[in-house]
C-alpha cells in the first residue's frame, strides 16, 4: 500500500504516517506540499494520505482545509500525535557552547523559554527536519536544531536537550485520507461536514449551529474559511461527534440543505492516539 505524507524526511508528518500504519506493509511517499498529498490521493497515485489539520498551540492548518475544498477525497481516520521538541546537535557538541538554534518559526516560538535561558540567536528554516539536515551538514558545534527524535535518528544527530518546548500538552492531529470510503462506516463516531451557504444573512452561523443544537449533536471543531468568491463570504468546516450513519446527523444535513446551504460530508472516522 502506498501512503503519501508531507515531507521532507524527518517531519512530524512522516512520524505520524509511520506510527499510524505501523501494522501494515506499506511504501511511504514524500510530497513537498499538503496540496500535493491531497492531489496524489485524489488522482490515485497513492492509496492513503496523511495531512495535518490542527495543532493544539498554532491552531488550524488552513492549507489543509482549503485543499479539502478542491480535492475529491474521503477522511477515513484521525490520528493525534504528541509533539515533542528536542534540541539536536552534532555528536561531541556541548550544550553550553550552543549559540545559535535553527528551526521553523512556530517550533522556535514554542521553545521561547529555553532559547532565552541559553541566550541563543535563532535562525529560521522551512521545516524542523530541514534545520536538522542543514545542521548535520554544517559541521558546527556551536549550533543546534529544534526538531523531533525521528529527525535526530535520520540525520545522525544527538539529542542535546530533551523536551525543550514551553507547553507539555502540545499535539497535532492528522487526517487519514482515501479516495473512497473504506472499512465499516457504522463503527465511526465523528464526521466532518463542509457547509457553503448560498446567501449571506444576519445570524447565519448561529442558524447553522442551532440545527445541530436542536438535534443534541455535539460539535468538536468549527472553522470558517473565505469562499474566495466575494469579500466577507465564508464556508464552514464542522466536526460533529456522530458517525455519518447516525440518524440525527442525517437529519441535520437534510435540514441544512432545506435552508438552501450546500453540504458536503467530507468523511466519517474514529480517533487513534499515536
Amino acid at each position: 500500500m502506498k501512503v503519501g505524507y508531507l515531507g521532507p524526511k524527518g517531519t512530524f508528518s512522516e512520524e505520524a504516517a509511520l506510527r499510524y500504519f505501523s501494522d501494515l506493509e506499506n511504501e511511504t511517499i514524500m510530497y513537498s506540499t499538503i496540496f500535493d498529498v491531497l492531489e496524489a490521493v485524489d488522482e490515485g497515485q497513492v492509496d492513503k494520505g496523511i495531512v495535518p489539520i490542527e495543532n493544539a498551540i498554532e491552531g488550524t492548518i488552513t492549507m489543509t482545509t482549503d485543499g479539502l475544498v478542491n480535492h475529491d477525497v474521503w477522511i477515513e481516520g484521525e490520528a493525534v500525535l504528541p509533539v515533542k521538541l528536542h534540541l539536536l546537535a552534532l555528536k561531541g557538541a556541548k550544550l553550553e557552547d550552543i549559540k545559535e538554534i535553527w528551526s521553523i518559526p512556530p517550533a522556535l516560538a514554542q521553545c521561547r523559554v529555553f532559547t532565552k535561558e541559553v541566550r541563543a540567536e535563532t535562525k529560521h528554516f522551512s521545516s524542523t527536519s530541514g534545520a536538522a539536515e542543514a545542521l548535520s551538514q554544517s559541521g558546527r558545534l556551536d549550533a543546534g536544531a529544534v526538531a523531533s527524535e525521528l529527525a535526530a535518528q535520520i540525520f545522525d544527530l544527538e539529542i542535546a536537550k530533551r523536551d525543550i518546548h514551553d507547553n507539555n500538552c502540545n499535539s497535532t492531529r492528522f487526517l487519514i485520507l482515501s479516495k473512497t470510503p473504506n472499512g465499516n462506516i457504522h463503527e465511526t463516531d465523528k464526521s466532518m461536514l463542509m457547509i457553503t451557504p448560498t446567501e449571506d444573512r444576519p445570524g447565519l452561523l448561529a442558524i447553522i449551529l442551532n440545527v445541530f443544537s436542536s438535534l443534541d449533536i455535539n460539535l468538536s471543531w468549527i472553522e470558517s474559511r473565505p469562499t474566495k468568491k466575494k469579500l466577507g463570504t465564508y464556508r464552514f468546516f464542522i466536526e460533529a461527534a456522530l458517525g455519518v450513519h447516525e440518524a440525527n446527523l442525517k437529519k441535520a444535513v437534510t435540514i441544512l440543505e432545506a435552508y438552501g446551504h450546500e453540504v458536503k460530508v467530507l468523511g466519517s472516522y474514529k480517533t487513534k492516539k499515536l
